[in-house]
């Protein structure tokens, strides 16, 4: 079992506070698996939705397809995700929480087939937001003094 994954959405872990993740097919039509595959994909401001029983994929930029013909796909169309029906019933119930949302995370090939991993997110407070910045830049710190120590033993 093969996966390679094709783009994450790293500003959701910098906004949202990620509750609970899944994972989601997707179905796509032809040029959009071929730019999928070619890595044309942007999840930036992308975000799902349920809707009528079915969740779909909202505001994900899938590139067209450059050798694609007149019937290229639109690069911002809703796409549906294949769940499960008791899967969309719990996502439903907990989506209904106050402040929850459903975004994807990343997007990747697994076994050829492009699935999405999606997030149950609740989205950070501004002090939340710095406090990860903080954290971010003192793991870089320690990273870079232990590796000054590997370089320079015994000084």
């Amino acid at each position: 079992m093969s996966i390679h994954v094709v783009a994450m959405n790293r500003k959701a872990y910098y906004d949202y506070h990620v509750l609970e993740s899944l994972e989601a097919g997707i179905a796509l039509t032809g040029t959009e698996i071929k730019s999928v595959r070619a890595g044309a994909v942007n999840l930036r401001e992308a975000y799902a939705q349920v809707v009528e029983g079915e969740v779909w994929l909202l505001n994900t930029h899938i590139a067209r397809y450059e050798a694609g013909n007149r019937n290229n796909h639109e690069p911002t169309r809703p796409r549906r995700l294949l769940l499960h029906r008791r899967q969309i019933h719990e996502l439903q119930r907990q989506i209904q929480e106050k402040g929850v949302t459903l975004i994807p995370l990343k997007l990747y090939l697994k076994d050829q087939l492009a699935k999405v991993e999606l997030g149950l997110v609740r989205g950070k407070k501004q002090y939340d937001k710095r406090e990860s910045i903080a954290r971010r830049e003192a793991e870089r710190d320690i990273a870079r003094a232990v590796r000054r120590e590997a370089l320079a033993p015994g000084r």
